[in-house]
């Protein structure tokens, strides 16, 4: 049984931090291509970042500079560090596994708020 639980979410003042993890089990880890999505309220899901098996990585535009994704194999754990977090990154970010190029099952989400 497949489960990805998401943590790490919370509210920020705009410029502020925070790092999100997704804990995995239930599937080979390292073997998958492992990405955050998240989804704004009234918005579509879209994704934030993806990280491959080896290691490279894609990030959205509105992301690049300021998001870094990474992952420990070791501790099945994919990771999400955010920086000058900004009002329009208000969302709740999902973790998941990536197959033939889509995303393959969700987690119930973290929400991140970015308010003052």
């Amino acid at each position: 049984q497949v489960q990805l639980v998401e943590s790490g979410g919370g509210l920020v003042q705009p410029g502020g931090s925070l790092r999100l993890s997704c804990a995995a089990s239930g599937i080979i880890f390292s073997s998958n291509t492992m990405a955050w999505y998240r989804q704004a309220p009234g918005k579509e899901r879209g994704l934030v970042a993806r990280m491959s098996t080896g290691g490279s990585t894609n990030y959205a535009n509105s992301v690049k500079g300021r998001f870094t994704i990474s992952r420990d194999n070791a501790k099945s754990t994919l990771y999400l560090q955010m920086n000058n977090l900004k009002p329009e990154d208000t969302a709740v970010y999902y973790c998941t596994y990536i197959r033939a190029n889509q995303p393959v099952y969700w987690g119930q989400g973290t929400q991140v708020t970015v308010s003052s």
